[in-house]
């Protein structure tokens, strides 16, 4: 081998550590990065010259799970919260608060009442119990109402990350393209990509579909085109207040609706799919299962007719904000909102116990007790009422709590099934969180940095470059002493 050939071999390879130190020193600070993927420098020889090519290290099919349970758990998380913030109006069961616990008062006010109708005292605690039920059920509506309302907001706070990030991977993307075709170093900018990628999948779910060039084309999990070259515009016109009818508005994509009954193409996950399903679904639902219990408590203490001539049925006791009669099952959007207390019964509204035992709040057909002033240990309507109360009545089967319940019983059949999902929900993120984690550390010992192989690498690339540099050192020597020869 000539001296010149020597020295260029020696030079190369000086030069081709440097290169591989410098890759080595940038994942050393990368390290702590948790969006940075290592970077390998690739020796290649070419024409006796050596050349050092930067690749990053990836695994599309571990992205691609990162990604999918990333969505599956941020959906079922934004689920979780809603249902959290629902199960309030439970409220705490030592304080005895909910539906149920409200009903059952007014079940034993009612009864203690039956047993003394001329004591005022008890009629007093039967108004008092009957206020604290509507008073929870309008309150209720009212936390429903808010968690739905909370839900929207969020819901156009992610179309507004998703837009934003879909813009940002649009410049990151072309930087790769760009960078890819001029033969440059796009690692780091992939990793830019790589990472937005992960925050989209947290609100959205998405498919990942690589093209060539460095090209990357993204999908929803239903298959509706996010980006393709260009970011595709995501919409929603967010609702500024919530009422128990109220519908809230769809997501689009593209023009493409994908969220709501009319979804052709709905998304299957992400924390706007959590978010939807709190206010469209499980808030919708709950309301209407006290939208049910109010219809059931009206029912059941309703006045019937008794003069015999035939009149339907009207509302006593409770009563709801223009009433004609009683309302029909299922109950209209809202019926527990509306429901209070019969002015008629409370004598700080203008009305009397009276009426509590022996009716005629409708007129004189509906009185049960004609000769009340000369009776007053009339028992038969408040015993009636009390009955009714305990009676299994028609509810509407398709909560699934079969098709009659006691007023109590359909209560806490209703807390108990808010309850059930919530610990269907918070189960179900225990294990998408475990499985993110596993997904996450497998893609991490796939891709992220490993300091001990780096400083093995690091030190034993700087023995090749005291080696090449020795071999500079010898050649040197070499050629000075045949110049001092030929001198």
């Amino acid at each position: 081998m000539s001296l010149s050939v020597a020295y260029n071999t020696a030079r190369s390879s000086l030069q081709a550590s440097q290169s591989q130190m410098a890759v080595v020193s940038r994942n050393t600070s990368g390290a702590t990065d948790p969006s940075y993927s290592r970077k390998i420098g690739v020796l290649t020889t070419t024409g006796g010259y050596a050349r050092v090519t930067v690749l990053r290290a990836s695994d599309q099919a571990l992205l691609t799970k990162m990604l999918e349970t990333t969505s599956a758990t941020a959906s079922q998380k934004a689920l979780l919260d809603g249902l959290r913030k629902l199960s309030q109006t439970i409220g705490d069961t030592e304080l005895d608060q909910s539906a149920a616990a409200r009903v059952g008062a007014l079940h034993s006010a009612l009864q203690q009442y039956a047993n003394a109708p001329d004591n005022p005292t008890l009629a007093r605690a039967f108004v008092k119990a009957a206020n604290d039920v509507a008073d929870t059920l309008n309150r209720a509506t009212a936390a429903i109402q808010s968690v739905r309302l909370e839900a929207d907001k969020a819901m156009a706070g992610s179309v507004d990350r998703i837009n934003d990030l879909l813009s940002k991977f649009e410049k990151a993307n072309q930087q790769v393209m760009s960078g890819s075709a001029l033969g440059a170093d796009v690692s780091d900018a992939m990793d830019t990509r790589d990472s937005l990628i992960a925050q989209l999948s947290e609100e959205i779910g998405i498919t990942v579909v690589p093209r060539a060039g460095n090209d990357i084309a993204l999908y929803t999990d239903s298959g509706v085109p996010l980006f393709e070259r260009t970011a595709r515009p995501v919409t929603f016109s967010p609702t500024t207040a919530f009422g128990p009818a109220t519908a809230g508005g769809d997501v689009f994509i593209d023009g493409i609706r994908v969220t709501g009954p009319g979804a052709l193409m709905p998304l299957n996950s992400g924390n706007l799919v959590g978010l939807a399903q709190v206010r469209d679904d499980v808030a919708v639902t709950y309301q209407k299962q006290f939208d049910e219990l109010a219809r059931g408590l009206i029912q059941a203490f309703a006045e019937s007719d008794q003069s015999g001539a035939g009149k339907p049925d009207m509302p006593g006791i409770f009563t709801f904000a223009g009433a004609t009669g009683i309302p029909t099952m299922p109950a209209s959007a809202g019926l527990a909102g509306l429901i209070r207390v019969n002015d008629a019964i409370d004598p700080t509204k203008g009305g009397t116990f009276e009426a509590i035992r022996d009716g005629g709040i409708n007129g004189a057909d509906y009185n049960y007790n004609p000769s009340g002033s000369a009776n007053a240990a009339f028992a038969g309507r408040l015993s009636g009422l009390t009955a009714a109360m305990v009676a299994d009545r028609p509810f509407d089967p398709a909560f699934g709590f079969g098709p009659t319940a006691s007023l109590q019983g359909f209560a806490s059949l209703s807390g108990g099934w808010l309850e059930a999902t919530r610990q269907s929900a918070s189960q179900s993120v225990d294990y998408q969180t475990t499985l993110l984690s596993h997904a996450s550390e497998a893609l991490s010992n796939a891709t992220d940095v490993n300091m001990d192989d780096e400083t093995a690498l690091m030190l034993q690339l700087e023995k090749s470059y005291a080696a090449s540099a020795k071999l500079l050192s010898v050649i040197d020597q070499m050629l000075k002493t045949l110049l001092s020869v030929v001198g």
